[in-house]
């Protein structure tokens, strides 16, 4: 039988492909990358929970910043102009 901590290993797993599974999947682009945000976590608390502390920080730390990157080319791409007002 199972351990405790299989089923949070899985649960968590199946928690980071379906986050990914979103981001990749998701047309509005804000949600997209707060959904990548979530399966970064995710992806790190399954290193820590793994016993590679290490890996889970160089994780939380390379996928915040491509969170950050990546929201920020998103908003350039989508056309972040703004509407001229009728006066």
């Amino acid at each position: 039988m199972p351990g405790e901590e299989f089923f949070i290993v899985l649960v968590i797993g199946l928690a980071t492909i379906a986050m990914a599974l979103i981001a990749v999947l998701q047309k509005n682009l804000i949600r997209a990358v707060i959904a990548f945000a979530i399966s970064s976590v995710c992806l790190a608390t399954l290193f820590f929970i793994l016993s590679s502390a290490y890996a889970a920080a160089l994780e939380l730390t390379v996928g915040a910043g491509l969170v950050a990157v990546l929201f920020l080319v998103a908003l350039i791409l989508a056309g972040g102009e703004e509407e001229k007002v009728r006066t």
